[in-house]
C-alpha cells in the first residue's frame, strides 16, 4: 500500500509541480519509508517555491536531524522561525523554537 500511496503522491506531483500539497504529502511518504535523504530533498523543494509553507521547516528539520545532520537542520529550523512569524503563524513557530532548543 505504501508503494502505491508513494507512486500516486509522484504522480500528482510530476502533473503539477506547483501543488504544495502534493508535495508535502510527498515528503512525508518519503520520510515514513525510509527515504530520508529524498524526503529532505522534497522540503526544500517545497519550501523554495512555498516559502512560507510552516510545516515543511518543522519536518525538513525533523528529518534532517534523523540523518544526523544538526547544523543544516539547525538551519532549516531559524529558516522556518522567519517564516513563520513573517506568515503570523505562532504555535508553529513555537513548535520549531522548541525542537531547534532540543538541538541548540
Amino acid at each position: 500500500m505504501a508503494s502505491t500511496r508513494l507512486e500516486t503522491l509522484k504522480s500528482m506531483v510530476e502533473q503539477n509541480p506547483s501543488d504544495s500539497f502534493a508535495r508535502y504529502g510527498l515528503a512525508m511518504e518519503y520520510r515514513n519509508t525510509g527515504e530520508l535523504a529524498t524526503a529532505v530533498d522534497e522540503f526544500r523543494s517545497l519550501i523554495a517555491s512555498h516559502p512560507d509553507y510552516s510545516a515543511a521547516y518543522y519536518h525538513g528539520g525533523q528529518t534532517l536531524e534523523r540523518l544526523g545532520k544538526s547544523s543544516e537542520a539547525r538551519e532549516m529550523y531559524l529558516l522556518g522561525i522567519e517564516a513563520t512569524t513573517r506568515k503570523g503563524d505562532f504555535h508553529t513557530r513555537d513548535e520549531i523554537q522548541a525542537a531547534l532548543d532540543l538541538i541548540s
